[in-house]
């Protein structure tokens, strides 16, 4: 039965993930960002907040940590369309962009993700 529950949970939260994911890339485009895959950047940076941040609060095998990261998380971050664009980046002839989007991507949600550890010890201090 856990199995189940816990299956069902991260379904319903990556529903919720994916659903938030569209709303931002609708509204990115909706501030005409096209030239930059500035969605999918803003996902993944916030992703690499958040799952730190919920790993450093909520305990481990709790079905609210299981429902925020592997449900809510995984279904708003998005590494395959990260793949995707940087590759059209390459195949466009626009190599520069295509290592922009790598730099900028890893440098960002590595700081997103030290900034999730560092407040998530602020909340919940060791």
């Amino acid at each position: 039965m856990e199995r189940l529950q816990n299956f069902l949970v991260v379904g319903a939260g990556g529903a919720i993930g994916s659903c938030a994911r569209y709303a931002v890339a609708q509204w990115a485009q909706g501030r005409g960002w096209t030239e930059f895959p500035w969605a999918t950047l803003i996902v993944n940076v916030v992703g690499s907040f958040l799952i730190t941040f919920v790993f450093g609060v909520f305990a481990s095998g709790s079905t609210l940590r299981l429902f925020l990261t592997t449900g809510i998380i995984g279904g708003f971050t998005t590494y395959s369309t990260f793949d995707y664009e940087t590759t059209r980046f390459f195949q466009q002839g626009v190599p520069t962009s295509a290592f922009a989007n790598i730099v900028v991507t890893l440098l960002a949600c590595l700081l997103a993700g030290l900034l999730g550890v560092a407040l998530s010890r602020v909340v919940v201090p060791e």
